[in-house]
């Protein structure tokens, strides 16, 4: 498919270094350049299994429209790009065949044999990848493993490369296109430079002659499978610029484990991003290719849905809500108070699957809640919602039972659902944009909320984006709803009114928020840019902290590892402090403490505790390590905890205790299929 427009171990090996080298053209600034395109729409080609190129207009409102195909051709066309002045199409086949296309004409003006110039040729080559830069050279990647570079005027042959040890599946450039990526089934991602070599001494009758050459730079190998996709993105969000904070020199026993892609992560900068058979998605930095480890950008694709309450009427045990694709699972967790916490080993909880509750028909779950008494369940598929009760037998083979409640009628399929803090109400938010507000125990629609920007636009139709999440308060009087772009919505659930709108702070969405149990009138949310905020839900403003510390937070916590997915405070009233978590790390932020400025060490420093619950020989070690380590920051705000695994959901089960779910990425790794290429030793 093609667009013209206006306009888990790592493997490095580098054998020409990228410091040192200065090109006159290395600027990734994107030139603007001529299209033969009206400026209102875009054009899109489509390669098809049938042999045709299919021809769209796109347009920003009215979507694809038809406009023709060009000629058919004999197998299958597996790729397709545009010139850079959109009147070219070049399309690549399964029979090892490159087609220069005239995008006005719709006829073929030249065909390439692709197996010529690589490891072969005949029905079974494949042309999976073709890429067009904006100095006349055609890119392509085959099933040979090869990367091939084109005179796109007259097709002939400028180099080829056979690095790769299996299909090229993928190609991307820079902005400025004087560097080509490369991903293959082979797991590599490689790099090749332009380089302009000049041939002849120069004089008056024989003047110097320039070659242009694309230089094999070195090639990183992050994903264990193949690399199915490259694309380059370009940061546009706002960049705030670190505080100057001094970074103490401290010894440590073990290399401090380096989280921070910040050091070339940067607004305008280009980075590559790969994506494989493996669900990983990893950014490399484009200018700086084989200098710095690939991100992972998601440790853990799927983010499951899992919620904890406390003190349930269930022996006041803490009951936790595990949401499946198609089913629920509802376990109680209890400490042992006979095993000593252990940061290692995990051994003093002891967890009991009480029911798994299977949505009808197989139908996927879109979301789920639980109660804070642990007895009622809701989830909703993309049919309609359903509401359960949590029920114990004294007698019996199976002592617990699943009964279902009544919901009012014709209420829609929901995308989050919450109880209130007695379990006397259930908040359903609709595909439809709507709040229901249903009474439990009466099967009965008490009221229904319409989001708005402002109060006075209540009797409108509903026109807000989608509400993906939603907060109660410890005393039953907010609601907070917040959408899928990160407005955020306070409801007063005491009079069913508006009580506030928050627009989107940085044009950041929300990724974590929660009402402290210590007060029900603060609302404290995470967004997407890592960010902070305390709201005074009461006084409709920020709060007191978040004026003073919301932008000038510690360096290490803006260089949180990895994208917060989660809040947990502890279960006292009397507490200050909340848990801050990724599925790399997490942090203790203590509101009632100050912010310490000379605090300033990053998050790969010796100030991050390393968190590995799966080695139980090494318990004592640990926990040895643990204690000298905590002790200089015992007293220290923003405390940072690393994961050794990708961590799934953190929550308190009581004060001084902490349930931490993760999985290891190899259990998960072991249930894909083998990869098509696997490097055979000796061979």
């Amino acid at each position: 498919m093609g667009q013209s427009q206006n306009g888990i171990s790592l493997v490095y090996n580098k054998s020409d270094s990228e410091s040192g080298q200065s090109d006159d053209d290395d600027d990734d600034s994107d030139e603007p350049h001529s299209a033969a395109i009206a400026s209102n729409y875009q054009r899109l080609a489509v390669a098809c299994d049938d042999g045709c190129i299919r021809l769209y207009n796109a347009f920003d409102t009215d979507g694809l429209t038809y406009i023709r195909s060009f000629p058919r051709v004999s197998g299958r066309i597996l790729s397709v790009t545009w010139s850079h002045d959109a009147k070219l199409i070049f399309s690549g086949t399964n029979d090892g065949l490159i087609r220069c296309w005239d995008a006005i004409s719709f006829h073929e003006a030249y065909r390439i044999t692709v197996g010529l110039g690589g490891l072969g040729s005949g029905p079974e080559l494949c042309v999976w990848s073709l890429l067009f830069l904006r100095c006349g050279v055609l890119v392509s990647g085959d099933s040979t493993g090869s990367v091939q570079f084109w005179d796109s005027c007259h097709g002939t042959l400028l180099q080829a490369h056979t690095f790769h040890k299996g299909d090229v599946n993928s190609l991307a450039t820079v902005p400025s296109h004087n560097r080509v990526f490369s991903a293959g089934s082979d797991g590599q991602v490689i790099l090749y430079k332009r380089s302009n070599e000049t041939l002849g001494v120069g004089n008056d009758e024989l003047p110097k002659e320039q070659i242009m050459k694309w230089v094999y730079v070195g090639y990183i190998r992050a994903h264990t499978h193949d690399v199915r996709a490259l694309t380059m993105a370009v940061p546009i969000c706002r960049e705030d610029a670190l505080p100057v904070e001094k970074v103490p020199r401290v010894r440590c026993q073990e290399k401090p484990i380096d989280f921070s892609y910040h050091k070339w992560a940067h607004l305008g900068v280009p980075m590559l991003i790969s994506a494989g058979d493996d669900t990983k998605l990893f950014a490399y930095s484009a200018k700086e290719f084989t200098q710095f480890s690939p991100h992972d950008i998601c440790p853990a694709p799927q983010r499951p849905s899992v919620k904890l309450v406390h003190d349930t009427v269930l022996d006041g045990a803490s009951v936790l809500l595990v949401q499946s694709s198609v089913w629920l699972d509802v376990f109680l967790v209890k400490l042992d108070g006979t095993v000593a916490p252990s940061v290692s080993s995990g051994r003093n909880t002891i967890t009991q699957l009480l029911a798994r509750l299977k949505s009808k028909g197989s139908r996927k779950i879109i979301c789920s809640t639980i109660s804070s008494t642990g007895m009622l369940l809701a989830y909703s598929d993309h049919v309609k919602p359903c509401l359960f009760e949590l029920r114990r037998h004294k007698g019996g083979k199976s002592r617990w039972s699943i009964d279902k409640l009544q919901l009012p009628k014709g209420l829609p399929y929901a995308h989050c659902m919450v109880f209130s803090v007695d379990a006397s109400r259930l908040m359903i938010a609709g595909h439809d944009r709507k709040i229901f507000v249903v009474d439990v125990k009466k099967s009965e629609l008490v009221h229904t909320f319409v989001p708005q920007r402002k109060v006075e636009d209540m009797n409108f139709p509903p026109s807000e984006p989608p509400i993906t999440r939603m907060f109660t308060s410890s005393d039953g009087q907010w609601l907070a709803a917040i959408n899928c772009f990160g407005d955020i919505y306070i409801f007063n659930l005491e009079i069913y009114r508006q009580h506030w709108f928050i627009s989107r702070l940085n044009d950041a969405s929300v990724t974590a928020g929660g009402f402290p149990p210590r007060s029900s009138n603060v609302f404290v949310i995470t967004t997407s840019s890592n960010q902070v905020y305390v709201f005074d839900v009461e006084a409709k403003q920020l709060g007191e902290w978040s004026r003073r510390h919301s932008y000038h937070l510690p360096r290490r916590f803006q260089e949180f590892p990895g994208e917060v997915i989660g809040l947990s405070f502890p279960p006292s009233s009397s507490s200050t402090s909340v848990v801050v978590y990724s599925a790399r790390a997490m942090c203790l932020i203590d509101f009632g403490m100050p912010i310490n400025r000379e605090d300033g060490e990053y998050p790969n420093g010796s100030d991050l505790l390393k968190y590995d619950s799966s080695k139980n020989a090494r318990a004592k070690r640990k926990r040895k390590n643990f204690d000298q380590e905590s002790s200089p920051n015992k007293n220290k705000n923003f405390d940072f905890c690393a994961f050794g695994d990708p961590v799934l959901f953190v929550g308190h089960l009581s004060e001084n205790n902490l349930l931490i779910l993760e999985k290891r990425w190899m259990e998960v790794a072991q249930n894909f299929d083998a990869p098509v290429h696997r490097h055979i030793f000796g061979t």
